[in-house]
């Protein structure tokens, strides 16, 4: 009985160091073997494809004026765009400010919908809408640099390549809340992303803030599915489209700082992981593809960690006294399991020690992931969303 106890308690910690240390260093040496995609579009290219920007947006008085500034402000042909904005029955002066940018420019086509109807679904009915022959699915929050159009399109001249992600960082840093852990969090994820389609052609889910697709890769999103970007990005790679990242095509987010605020989108994202999870776990075989080797160490495992934290604290629970490794790895995981609460305290103390709030957003993002399943295993009735809190 001892043995089994052991041998879960190694499983479990050797999954949480495997999707967060041993998996990225992997990646990273494999893919400094790799050359990335040499064909692509010039600037100058006659042939440059037509694209269309579909962005949904709810109340986004606030950054719209700013984002449409962003987007046609571009290098990229103005010629060549079609900008289609989807209003999820704004009630604020977001509406009014896209007819202002409307009277300017003609390629700015202004959807109205009349009842909330979910992000998804009003980027379905842009898709249809559409005639470019790349989309780009953005946020109304992400804004432009003049190349990020274009940086975003030029790989597409690769007929193989299907979607290319955007390099989003952070535009504000506070300390007293989540946003410095937040973006190092983030940029790690971009290097991962970067290095799972430089080495597999295999990005394992773009940020939807800002990614590019082939207009005949796009797939209708489900009903009620949290994680629009992830579904989007799959269904490429199920198609056996190369998905990679292109981290020159650089945009501005401003990041969320309030851990209340954080704790909620990732709520919001854990229930769209298991939904994704369950439509596409078929791309976890054959299980040694270089598909299955990202999917299953980047998302899959991570999706588990609170489970696998849970484990690995009971089944060290029951090894006390069978040695001082034991007991030793049971004292740390207190020891760590605690410090959020330390954290919580000197916060109210308006002490702000960065290492501390970085095992609290370790912490945060398990505990929403473990919410996010239970509420999946609810059921899911709506996907509507309300905007996180800007400028935070």
């Amino acid at each position: 009985m001892t043995i089994i106890i052991i041998m879960i308690f190694l499983l479990s910690v050797s999954q949480i160091a495997h999707s967060y240390l041993f998996f990225p260093i992997i990646l990273k040496l494999l893919a400094g073997r790799k050359k990335e995609n040499e064909i692509i579009f010039h600037p100058d290219d006659s042939n440059i494809p037509a694209i269309s920007i579909l962005l949904a947006v709810f109340n986004e008085e606030q950054v719209i004026d700013e984002k449409i500034h962003s987007v046609m402000d571009t290098t990229y042909p103005h010629n060549k765009i079609e900008f289609l904005i989807g209003s999820d029955a704004s009630t604020d002066d977001t509406n009014a400010i896209i007819r202002k940018w409307q009277v300017k420019y003609s390629q700015i086509k202004l959807i109205e919908f009349s009842g909330r109807s979910g992000k998804s679904k009003i980027i379905n009915e842009l898709a249809i809408l559409a005639s470019g022959e790349i989309f780009i699915l953005t946020d109304a929050n992400v804004i432009f640099q003049e190349e990020t159009i274009y940086q975003l399109i030029k790989h597409y001249k690769n007929s193989e390549i299907s979607l290319v992600g955007g390099n989003i960082v952070s535009s504000r840093l506070n300390r007293d809340g989540i946003s410095i852990q937040e973006t190092t969090y983030i940029s790690r994820e971009n290097k991962i992303k970067y290095w799972e389609g430089k080495v597999w052609g295999a990005m394992i889910g773009a940020f939807g803030g800002c990614y590019s697709i082939r207009a005949e890769y796009f797939a209708p999103v489900p009903r009620n599915f949290f994680m629009d970007d992830f579904y989007i990005t799959m269904n490429v790679i199920e198609k056996k489209g190369l998905s990679i990242f292109e981290p020159k095509a650089g945009c501005y987010e401003d990041v969320s700082n309030k851990i209340a605020e954080e704790f909620k989108r990732k709520m919001r994202i854990s229930i769209g992981n298991f939904q994704n999870l369950g439509r596409y776990a078929r791309l976890l075989y054959p299980p040694f593809s270089g598909v299955s080797f990202c999917f299953m160490s980047h998302k899959v495992l991570r999706w588990f960690g609170p489970f696998f934290l849970i484990l690995a604290m009971i089944s060290n629970a029951f090894l006390i006294r069978h040695g001082w490794f034991f007991d030793a790895t049971f004292i740390i995981q207190l020891i760590l399991i605690s410090l959020p609460v330390v954290d919580l305290i000197l916060r109210k103390l308006k002490v702000h020690i960065n290492l501390l709030r970085y095992i609290t957003h370790f912490y945060l993002m398990n505990l929403a992931l473990l919410v996010g399943f239970v509420r999946f295993l609810r059921g899911v009735e709506t996907n509507i969303w309300q905007p996180t809190q800007r400028f935070q």
